[in-house]
């Protein structure tokens, strides 16, 4: 392509202060491909790869000179194209601070708070906090901080990490480290941590927090980039061509030459939309706009504020929330402020840093995106401004969504949202007030979620003086995102009601009209109540309006959400008020019992390698340096869930970049086997029939990662269905065929049904393998059971096992997903590299992740119950058909899991029938706490339908139900121990002390007898987790210097087995009782897991594998031990008193073997035990879940590491709150999965956990009790408050509507309780059975 505009063959920028300059680059690729293939610097973490997680975040900075100032914003490296940065400096979380050079207080107070499990996520989350210090230090109008904290207030540091996605911690430790900073911070308010003790006071507590200055927390720009020109890349690689046009015309030139030769040319500015819109289609021209002036520009006069199309959204709504626009009226001011409040929870903050307001309006545009910002403007009269070739033409923001979408000629300048007091329309009458408020549904409130619906609404009243009643002059309504084309104005209504007299009777029509004109298209989800949204938002507006007193207090605009429009005290102030929380979290406490006994065992020591994790130097599978020649691997799987695979075409008329080979089930050299469990196989690859969908046909080796996952998606499977069976796709489908699996013997009319839960661990599946001399292979594996992949690749290859060696560190999480999914993704990569001769590695997208993994099994459960007149339940009756999916895998426990957590209640006589249903869909796995979770919500689902046909209190019910001792023995003596170790009863009464639950309960009622349009909920809930050791290896060696290696079977997902590992090791060697042994924990280091060195190592899961390697290093320290004290006792005899090193250097000259294997193996007493934990209050809103408060006892034995069992219990409950009431893990109608993406599936946040989380851990002392499992099910207390809060709207709509209120009391409501959920229980016509119901009372 021909153009004026000069090109030059270099990108000159900087990472962590070292200077790059590339030449020929590819300008198209992505700062994380460049980071993490081409630099030192691993921190940035590849989890989403679509802008949605934050693990890829990165701190860019940019130098005006004309200013002489530098710009520091954080974005995703995921996203953002190399061409992008030049001139820029980047920082990652090594360049804030590393082992080498120091660490950041940052990074210490991440380690000290407890705040990172696995790891994978905390460089990004360190580097978003850090992005929010140095902006904060850079405001002159904040005043200087004490010393040791920043400018930064709390509610700033908690949002700073919104944005960033962690499924380990639960968030709270996390957000308490960013609090640590805050200048505001109430220093009783942070959790628990490794700097001091409860009850020390705040000059203390401040003297041991790691120092931060915040004089030097802003970078220095390299002095070497202020020299470089300030002009965008103009790059000519072989690839592809970057431009960064300077002017219109040199704009008009390049989209010209694009069109003549039809090259494929990309216009952007920060690419962000790639990360909804995924692109595989290959561009010969990059346009970046960024450096056109009328693409930049932010003007103000007094009819508006014009923004530039490439100005990013995050510098929009700076520029709408300024204080000081001396140009514009008060309520211009207020209504420019709410539509930026409105943009703050658009994405999150490091995508609007990127993405620009243009971008969003064009994909809105051309491609329907669900936008917020199309929809605020479209209420406001937004003009904007297109070029089409050499014309410029002004529109208004209806007319421009409204055309056909726009070609790629077509470039949109600017747009200008008008100052209202200005515009005609708008009289000047004193008794005028201009109202303006927007709306927003999303299953997260700070953003980073699309919007069920969003609307904006702007109106003008006046108070009619003879009727005291206000009329509309003037409105302006637009709803979007709610399944539509694009945002609409619904005129009809605006018509209908510009000039009425506002009544009950005219709001009433008004809405009974709107639902007409708000009607999702065919395919969207979840329409009746995305209808209903707009009825609540539109009633929610006007509905304050009626029948109010006289006057309108002033700032209007800016208080008004139905309350502040009243002056009168009496009036129901906050039917519409959102719960206002001053920050995201409030005070929690953590009670925790520490004995110094066992000392360190039992101390909240840091856990292993936090701080390295921090600072992004810990080392995971796809951070080891690729091997020269290395190849990747992208698996092309099945999208029909029954057929024959005909044939497999790559990219059918093109030759697909970089693809060297297609592996398939006829190049195992060995047995076709992709995994092995205890109860059956599953194949690598299907040979001629696929079993269901997403199941593995091929292994495309590349190049690249990029250009093998490329392959893969553009690939073109062929399918035979011809005299096949129809598949099975759901269990009902399974009894008619008769399609089960065999479940090991027993162990032991009302419907449920339960669906599926994702792992969503950070770091997808990912494998190296690496072929070794004399045909041997070694495997890096991201995997909890390195012992099966072993077998596993030993039988794909047809090789011996000792020709193979997996070795794994540790796992960027697990949470059951990486056990057998992983075996089949570490032996694709074996056999390959065994093909090829080459190293393979392979790094699977979040996509297909998501695909292959299965998850939790989706259940449908029949009971039957009795019960007598007092709620004592007497007998149960359980049919469970469970979806095991298309091969086998785990699923056979999962009856034994079920029956284990039933056992929290006495049922009388129960029967409990189980059938593993054979399905042609993904093949179902142990999810962390599986069958417990969903037995949990099986036994508070009969509770609570006892109850509502009792008309009883739930919690009584469940109290007269609780086991006893005696019961438990009666029906499960293998299990109930000795009378002080059931700990369940009293665990009960102290919850009900401790949170105040009696009081509470009677507060819960009052507030809802007070509340029309707010409902809460408080639910008291019990568990039993029945637990199983399992033999686990261990190996300690002591070397010459005194320092100790220990290898363990166990290994290593976040949940700190290494550094109990370690506590237990400096305890066991610490018994030899000489000087400098207590100081040992210093001396330990613990390996890696490698098959070749500790066999046997099983299975890394159940939350027992912890306790079983401290049982093993346990067993090598005493046999060490005793060979030391033989050693010590005559070396005192000649030198009294010795030292470790002394001791130790002895042994070596005495020929003492320092090494000691032991393999624990646990006995019958301590194979089962049981664990106990009760929890929640909840607060509902039209839909919305806010959890209020959360009270968890636990009681965790005899605890090996207190914060960790603590980091792990609220993690693990937040990850349950997650289950029952945020993730949708769904397939379409032929099993294939739809949410497969961050954009669809969402964990919880740090803006949905609960406001107030107290945790006390109990250390009776009975057991080493787990920590990591047990807390998931105690989420059900959150579904169980929902139920309770929703059964109080149903009874109060049922009476609106002349009901009977006993059909209220029973409510089935789903797994997980979502938004739409939720609201169509409580009805998605509450608001017009009101209105109905206050125009008849009138």
């Amino acid at each position: 392509m021909d153009t004026t505009t000069k090109t030059k063959q270099s990108l000159v920028f900087a990472v962590n202060g070292r200077r790059f300059e590339l030449c020929n680059v590819d300008p198209s690729m992505t700062l994380l491909e460049f980071l993490r293939y081409q630099t030192p610097f691993k921190s940035v973490k590849l989890s989403c790869g679509e802008g949605g997680c934050g693990a890829c975040v990165v701190l860019l900075s940019k130098y005006d000179s004309v200013s002489d100032k530098v710009e520091d914003f954080t974005v995703s490296s995921c996203l953002t194209l190399l061409g992008s940065v030049n001139g820029c400096s980047i920082t990652t979380a090594e360049g804030i601070g590393n082992s080498k050079d120091g660490f950041h207080p940052i990074q210490e107070r991440f380690s000290g708070f407890h705040a990172s499990q696995c790891g994978f996520c905390t460089p990004g989350m360190c580097v978003s906090l850090y992005s929010a210090l140095v902006n904060a230090e850079k405001s002159d109008d904040r005043p200087d901080p004490c010393p040791g904290f920043s400018k930064l207030t709390v509610s700033e540091a908690e949002k700073s990490i919104a944005g960033n996605l962690c499924r380990c911690t639960g968030y709270r430790p996390i957000v308490d480290a960013c609090k640590s900073f805050a200048t505001d911070v109430d220093m009783e308010d942070l959790g628990f941590n490794s700097f001091w003790r409860k009850g020390e006071n705040n000059e203390v507590k401040l003297s041991r927090l790691p120092l931060y200055d915040h004089k030097n927390a802003i970078r220095v720009f390299p002095d070497f980039l202020k020299k470089e020109t300030t002009v965008g890349a103009n790059v000519d690689s072989q690839r592809c061509r970057w431009f960064s046009p300077v002017s219109l015309e040199e704009l008009q030139s390049l989209l010209q030459m694009a069109a003549n030769k039809g090259a494929p040319t990309k216009i952007l500015v920060g690419n962000t939309g790639t990360g909804y819109y995924k692109e595989l289609v290959h561009y010969d021209s990059y346009i970046d706009l960024r450096y056109i002036p009328e693409l930049s520009i932010i003007r103000k006069d007094p009819t508006g504020i014009e923004i530039g199309a490439a100005v990013m959204i995050s510098k929009a709504i700076e520029t709408l929330k300024e204080e000081n626009q001396g140009e514009f009226n008060k309520e211009a001011k207020l209504v420019f402020k709410k539509i930026g409040d409105h943009m703050e929870k658009i994405a999150s903050k490091f995508i609007r840093n990127s993405g620009s307001v243009g971008g969003n309006l064009m994909m809105a545009q051309r491609k329907h995106f669900p936008s917020d910002i199309a929809t605020i403007l479209l209420s406001v009269d937004t003009i904007v401004e297109i070029m089409t070739g050499q014309s410029c033409l002004k529109l208004t923001l209806e007319e421009f969504l409204g055309r056909p979408p726009l070609d790629s000629k077509t470039v949109l300048l600017s747009i200008k949202i008008p100052c209202w007091e200005s515009n005609s329309c708008v009289s000047s009458d004193a008794h005028d007030k201009l109202l303006f408020q927007t709306y927003r549904a999303a299953p997260r409130p700070l953003g980073n979620a699309l919007p069920y619906l969003n609307a904006a609404f702007l109106a003008q009243v006046s108070l009619h003086e003879s009727s005291t009643r206000y009329m509309l002059k003037n409105c302006q309504f637009a709803f979007g995102a709610y399944g539509t084309k694009h945002a609409i104005r619904v005129k009809e209504v605006e018509e209908f009601l510009c000039g009425k007299l506002l009544s009950i009777k005219v709001l009433y029509e008004s809405i009974k009209l709107l639902e007409t004109l708000v009607i999702p298209e065919d395919g969207t989800s979840s329409p009746a109540y995305r209808s209903s949204l707009a009825v609540g938002f539109l009633f929610e507006f006007l509905s304050p309006l009626i029948d109010s007193p006289v006057e309108i207090s002033n700032g209007l605009v800016n208080g008004y959400n139905g309350a502040s429009l009243f002056k009168d005290s009496n009036q129901e102030r906050d039917q519409f008020v959102q719960t206002e929380f001053p920050t995201l979290l409030s005070s929690s406490k953590q009670e925790i019992q520490l004995k110094n006994e066992y000392y360190p065992i039992g101390q909240p020591t840091i856990k292993l390698g936090a701080i390295l994790q921090a600072s992004g130097e810990a080392i995971y599978v796809d951070d080891i340096p690729s091997p020269k020649d290395c190849l990747y691997g992208a698996f092309i799987y099945s999208t029909e869930p029954r057929a024959r695979v005909k044939g497999i075409k790559l990219n059918p008329g093109t030759s697909p970049d970089g693809v060297i080979t297609l592996i398939t089930s006829k190049d195992i050299p060995g047995l076709n086997v992709g995994s092995i469990s205890t109860f059956g196989t599953e194949p690598l690859y299907a040979d001629e029939l696929t079993e269901g969908f997403g199941q593995r046909i091929a292994f495309v080796v590349a190049d690249t990662q990029k250009n093998a996952d490329t392959a893969a998606a553009l690939a073109v499977v062929e399918y035979d269905k011809e005299n096949l069976e129809p598949p099975i796709l759901s269990v009902e489908e399974a009894v008619e065929r008769c399609s089960f699996y065999k479940v090991p013997p027993p162990l032991y009319p009302k419907q449920i049904k339960l669906g599926s839960q994702y792992y969503f661990y950070m770091e997808t599946q990912t494998a190296l393998a690496i072929p070794d001399e004399d045909d041997c292979m070694v495997v890096y594996s991201s995997i909890q059971c390195p012992e099966y992949a072993h077998n596993t690749i030993a039988g794909c290859l047809g090789v011996p096992g000792h020709n193979v060696r997996v070795k794994t560190r540790r796992l960027g999480g697990g949470f059951g997903g990486k056990a057998v999914k992983s075996m089949a993704v570490a032996s694709a990569c074996a056999v390959a590299a065994y093909r090829l001769h080459r190293p393979v590695r392979v790094y699977v997208n979040r996509k297909f992740d998501m695909i292959m993994s299965g998850g939790r099994h989706p259940m449908k459960i029949t009971y039957s119950v009795g019960f007598k007149s007092n709620g004592k339940i007497t007998a149960l009756k359980l049919d469970i058909l469970l979806d095991s999916g298309m091969f086998v895998d785990v699923s056979p426990i999962m009856p034994g899991h079920m029956l284990g957590s039933l056992r929290k209640y006495d049922w009388g006589v129960l029967s409990f029938d189980i059938k593993l249903c054979k399905t042609n869909l993904p093949s179902r796995a142990a999810v962390r706490a599986p069958g417990d979770a969903q037995a949990s919500y099986i036994c508070e689902a009969v509770i609570e339908h006892v109850a509502s046909y009792l008309s009883m209190e739930v919690d009584s019910v469940r109290n007269i139900n609780l086991h006893t001792h005696n019961s438990l023995g009666f029906f499960f003596p293998s299990s109930v121990g000795e009378p002080l170790e059931y700990t369940l009863p009293s665990i009960w009464e102290r919850l009900a002390t401790t949170s105040s639950f009696y009081k509470r309960t009677e507060m819960v009622k009052e507030f809802n007898s007070c509340h029309k349009w707010k409902k809460r909920g408080i639910s008291r809930v019990p568990i039993v987790y029945e637990v199983m050791m399992r033999p686990t290896p261990g190996r300690v060696s002591i070397l010459r210097d005194g320092s100790i290696v220990v290898e363990v079977g166990g290994i290593e997902m976040g949940q700190g087995l290494l550094t109990k590992v370690k506590q237990m090791t400096a305890y066991g060697l610490g018994l030899v009782k000489c000087g400098g042994t207590q100081d040992l924990l210093d001396k330990v280091r613990v390996t890696e897991a490698d098959t070749l060195s500790v066999i046997q190592g099983g299975m890394t899961a159940g939350s027992t594998t912890s306790e079983s390697s401290c049982e093993a290093v346990r067993l090598c320290c005493d046999v060490l031990v005793e060979r030391l004290i033989t050693v010590k006792e005559k070396l005192m005899e000649q030198v009294g008193s010795v030292e470790w090193e002394r001791l130790i250097l002895e042994a070596y000259l005495n020929s003492v073997n320092l090494s000691a294997n032991a393999l624990y193996v646990p006995n019958v007493s301590s194979i089962r035990y049981i664990n106990y934990g009760v929890a929640v209050e909840v607060n509902l809103i039209t839909g919305e879940t806010i959890i209020l408060r959360t009270d968890i006892i636990y009681d965790g034995g005899q605890s090996l590491n207190p914060a960790v069992d603590l980091g792990q219990i609220e993690g693990a409950y937040v990850q349950g709150i997650g289950f029952f009431m945020l993730e949708e893990y769904l397939t379409n109608s032929d099993g294939l999965v739809i949410t497969d993406n961050t954009w669809t599936y969402k964990i919880p946040t740090v803006d949905t956990i609960p406001k107030q989380f107290n945790v006390e851990i109990l250390n009776s002392g009975h057991h080493k009790d787990p920590s990591g499992e047990p807390p998931l099910t105690l989420a059900v207390s959150v579904h169980c408050a929902t139920r309770e809060a929703v059964r109080e709207a149903r009874r109060q709509v049922r009476s609106w509507g002349g009901e009977n209120e006993a059909g209220a009391t029973l409510v089935q409501l789903e797994v997980p309780a979502t938004m739409p959920v939720v609201k169509e229980l409580c009805g998605l016509d509450s608001v017009q059975k009101y209105l109905q119901w206050a125009i008849g009372k009138k």
